[in-house]
Parts: C-alpha cells; structure tokens; sequence
C-alpha cells in the first residue's frame, strides 16, 4: 500500500522500466505466440499493459486515457510499445498530484474496499504479472528475454 506518492512514482517508474523492456523484445511476426490456443498471446498481453493501467488509475484518482484506440488483434509491436510509453509517463505525472490523505481513501474495487494507495500497488503487480507471462512466450517464440530483475540465462552463460 502507497501511502506518499514520492514512493508510488519511484516504484512505478522502476516498473515500467521493466515492462517496456519487455514490449521492446515484441516483434510483429511474434505477436500471435501463446503458451496454448485460445489463450493470451504475446499480443494480447501487450496490448493489456499498453490500456489497462488507465483502469486501475481511474479507481486510485489518477485520470489518464489508453494511449490506442486499437484492438489486441490489429495493433503492432511498435504501437504497442509507444502507447505503453505514453500510458507509463502519464501515469507518473498525474500522480504527483496525489496528496497523502487521497491515498488513505477508501473505494470500492473488485467487490471490496481497499485503499487509492493498494489500488496503486494492485496496479503495479497486475503489470508484474503479465510481464512474467510475457517473458515465458517471448522465449517460447525464441525471442530475446530481457534481464528485467536480474540475469536471464542466456546473459548468465554470455559472461
């Protein structure tokens, strides 16, 4: 739970550092690889981390809109990567407005009351979540795995 936005901005920056590192190993001939038919792909995940945080900064007090209008099945790596990249800053520059007692309120979120500053930190290991989906399809596709908290193998064996 955030309770100074200075800490939520910190967290979330470090954590979209990570996650953009992870948009940026998508290629388009990549986007449709998922783990078994029917289920999220590579694509789909992107385009998820690229909208959904609107969502949980709506519930939090944070007013930002997805940067795309666009559908998982007709968007780009690159568009899927430059709509992260606006969603992620905008994110960190509405939440300086935050003051410590907004944090403290309390709304409804998924059928119960938590915290805007749980809301923030629900929002930050949704983005986690998916991204660790996404670093198991990128190399089930054979696309490069970025070493976002810490080394991936291949940069184990490299050194």
């Amino acid at each position: 739970m955030y309770r100074k936005s200075e800490d939520f901005i910190a967290d979330w920056n470090a954590s979209a550092h990570g996650t953009l590192q992870v948009l940026e190993a998508l290629t388009d001939e990549k986007l449709g690889q998922a783990i078994v038919e029917g289920h999220s792909t590579l694509g789909w995940l992107g385009w998820h981390l690229s909208t959904s945080p609107a969502f949980f900064a709506g519930v939090a007090g944070i007013q930002v809109k997805p940067a795309t209008d666009k559908t998982a099945e007709t968007i780009t790596a690159a568009e899927i990567v430059q709509a992260y990249k606006t969603i992620a800053a905008d994110i960190a520059e509405a939440a300086k407005s935050l003051t410590d007692e907004v944090l403290l309120e309390t709304v409804d979120t998924f059928g119960r009351p938590m915290t805007k500053g749980s809301v923030l930190g629900t929002l930050i290991q949704h983005q986690v979540h998916h991204r660790g989906q996404m670093t198991v399809l990128l190399r089930q596709a054979g696309l490069p795995v970025p070493g976002v908290l810490g080394p991936t193998k291949e940069m184990q064996t490299q050194g």
